[in-house]
């Protein structure tokens, strides 16, 4: 069902990324799974950017990571939301909390807490604040000193417990939950506090998100009860895992999206093979957006964390690739590598470059290689590789090029046609194909390994191709 004002959707899901570093691939994940649930059901997605460390902000990081969102197709429904702007309502909330009676006032200094924290260790049990502050009368000279704000905890079960849509009931000890600091001492919220003000506020329906964030999970349904709201549905994912089976760094792979966009991959590719780690539908490896949306399911996301694997995003950014028209292709490289092949190309048509592109990309994994491959055919081979010359260069080599350069000049420049004249050419001389075919790749490009000669051979014409030829032969 198409619901066409998304704001009145009962489906609202949000991504919310921290702008103190660049969007990390498990990020985009995370985007993608709700951007895709909220499309699946006609809701909303929306953006919320968590700019309370302003310490590590960045305005560098905010642009990279809405630009990275952009690249990959995924859009807030509506406009963006700042919890910083928000600082004042969750300082109203803290003061509703304490009238209420529901948080406190706590005034222990770092070093009691670290000594309560160290005796713990020493004992080996785990710190848990002993609610020294919690029954103190506060005066207004308390008030001057320092302070932090926490809320108070009140368990009558051994457990809370919650449904989650990935992982069914989740339980979590009450002993390990203690009475959490929600404002800190210079006046500024912490996560757990923070999160659940903005996500009311946004109207939220449903938080899905990494498996590292279960732990918030019961002291943020919490506080959802002590305000008396609705508490959303939680989804936790697994996370993307490096091939030793740990979560992923950058010994395993690039764990930056731009990095990613850098290396020549497509977004779509990107998408796709990051949606299919840890989510699937049958043996489908492939899918257009229009499927992703149709098929993506929450209840069909894995508990198990998923291995990354580099080559097999390869594998299937060259899908993508040769799926593409030149006509697509060409106008991607600006946007993802920032080159121009108009430019960088400028003696050849629009008709001759897109034939190039369509030759080379049936060879590329990435753009990259596309771009590699198309200016190895433009530019005149200055050098010629070492091991392709080794192995094709013969005594007899120079005079066959000579020979066959005569006979080109009267030949039709068309890939077929070519074909045949080599072939009899080789046949006439009393020497294999191979023998000829490889020192004319070499000639054209400085390398055995490239694709079809004769292809090569037609896009280039006949002038440029005996221009190449000669050059080799003055050059061995």
């Amino acid at each position: 069902m198409k619901i066409k004002d998304k704001s009145q959707s009962k489906v609202r899901v949000r991504f919310a990324p921290s702008p103190t570093g660049f969007l990390h691939i498990g990020g985009l994940r995370t985007a993608l799974f709700n951007w895709l649930f909220a499309q699946h059901l006609g809701g909303a997605f929306l953006v919320r950017i968590e700019d309370t460390d302003r310490d590590r902000f960045l305005e560098e990081y905010e642009y990279a990571i809405t630009s990275s969102l952009q690249w990959a197709g995924i859009k807030s429904d509506e406009p963006l939301v700042y919890q910083h702007a928000r600082q004042s309502e969750h300082k109203k909330s803290v003061d509703e909390l304490i009238e209420k009676g529901k948080a406190y006032y706590c005034f222990c200094s770092l070093d009691e807490l670290q000594q309560k924290r160290e005796a713990a260790q020493d004992e080996k049990e785990t710190y848990i604040y002993d609610k020294s502050c919690r029954f103190r009368n506060t005066t207004k000279e308390d008030l001057k000193r320092a302070y932090v704000v926490r809320f108070k905890i009140d368990l009558d079960d051994d457990a809370l417990i919650f449904d989650d849509l990935v992982r069914g009931n989740v339980s979590l000890p009450a002993e390990h939950i203690d009475d959490f600091v929600i404002a800190r001492s210079d006046g500024s919220m912490t996560y757990n506090f923070a999160v659940v003000q903005d996500d009311h506020f946004m109207r939220i329906s449903h938080v899905i998100r990494g498996e590292d964030h279960i732990v918030n999970t019961a002291k943020q349904i919490l506080l959802y009860q002590a305000h008396g709201w609705s508490v959303p549905t939680f989804a936790h994912v697994p996370l993307i895992l490096g091939s030793n089976g740990q979560k992923m760094s950058k010994r395993d792979a690039a764990v930056g999206v731009q990095d990613y966009k850098d290396k020549g991959i497509l977004a779509d590719a990107l998408c796709n093979y990051l949606v299919r780690l840890g989510w699937s539908h049958g043996d489908q490896e492939v899918f257009t957006i229009d499927e992703l949306i149709k098929y993506f399911s929450i209840e069909n996301v894995g508990k198990n964390g998923a291995i990354f694997d580099y080559n097999k995003l390869l594998w299937l950014n060259g899908v993508y690739i040769k799926g593409k028209s030149a006509e697509e292709l060409c106008a991607l490289l600006p946007q993802n590598l920032l080159v121009n092949l108009v430019v960088m190309t400028p003696e050849w048509g629009q008709d001759q470059r897109l034939a190039v592109i369509n030759l080379y990309k049936e060879r590329s994994q990435t753009l990259r290689e596309l771009v590699s491959g198309v200016m190895q055919l433009y530019k005149s081979p200055t050098s010629y590789d070492v091991e392709s010359t080794d192995k094709w260069v013969i005594s007899d080599t120079v005079d066959l090029i000579q020979k066959l350069s005569k006979e080109l000049l009267s030949q039709k420049f068309a890939k077929q046609d070519l074909l045949s004249f080599v072939k009899i050419f080789a046949k006439n001389n009393d020497i294999k194909f191979p023998i000829i075919a490889q020192p004319i790749r070499i000639a054209l490009i400085g390398s055995s390994n490239g694709p079809g000669v004769f292809d090569m051979m037609e896009l280039l014409g006949q002038e440029e191709t005996l221009v190449r030829l000669q050059k080799f032969c003055q050059k061995i």
